[in-house]
């Protein structure tokens, strides 16, 4: 568990599961920009039973608040197999926790521990070209612009673009300077 200012992150544990599920399928919740599949609730027990949903190619912790309500998720996953250093997706999972500072203290807290965890150069964000919030929340990190992906995702019935921003090693403070802050 790593507690900072407003947040605390954790490993997802067998007790979550259910509410998981209940949340990510709640889709008058979600945000304008995420992925409609639902989630398959034997495949996420199947994957959480294998890996504890982490392991070296991929994992998820849970962002709470102080009290340890769920508010939402952050994952890393390699995103090419042939490039080095992780992608990086969050979301946050009732519109009236939007807003409120958590992704984006998660995203920072979660990018020094990948980059104290793991022999990595780089951690990349994609975010949809209209997704503004989601793009602030990346650079307040330190994330920075590197392209367009075009027409890289099908979603509300059109391609839409995707934006590319990334984070070095070197640009990112570290663990222990994060959680002083």
């Amino acid at each position: 568990m790593i507690e900072g200012k407003n947040i605390i992150l954790r490993t997802i544990r067998e007790d979550d599961l259910d509410k998981i599920i209940q949340l990510t399928s709640d889709f008058s919740e979600r945000g304008a920009f995420w992925h409609f599949r639902l989630p398959s609730q034997t495949a996420f027990y199947k994957r959480f039973n294998e890996t504890g949903l982490w392991d070296d190619q991929y994992g998820t912790m849970l962002i709470t608040d102080r009290n340890e309500r769920l508010v939402g998720e952050i994952t890393y996953f390699q995103g090419v197999s042939y490039l080095p250093g992780y992608e990086i997706g969050y979301q946050i999972y009732k519109k009236e926790d939007m807003g409120k500072g958590y992704t984006t203290e998660a995203l920072r807290i979660f990018s020094s521990y990948l980059f104290e965890l793991k022999p990595i150069e780089r951690l990349e964000v994609v975010v949809n070209i209209n997704n503004i919030g989601s793009r602030i929340v990346a650079e307040k990190c330190g994330y920075k612009f590197e392209g367009i992906k075009r027409n890289a995702v099908f979603q509300g019935g059109a391609y839409q673009d995707l934006e590319l921003l990334s984070l070095l090693r070197g640009e990112s403070p570290s663990l222990s300077e994060v959680m002083n802050l």
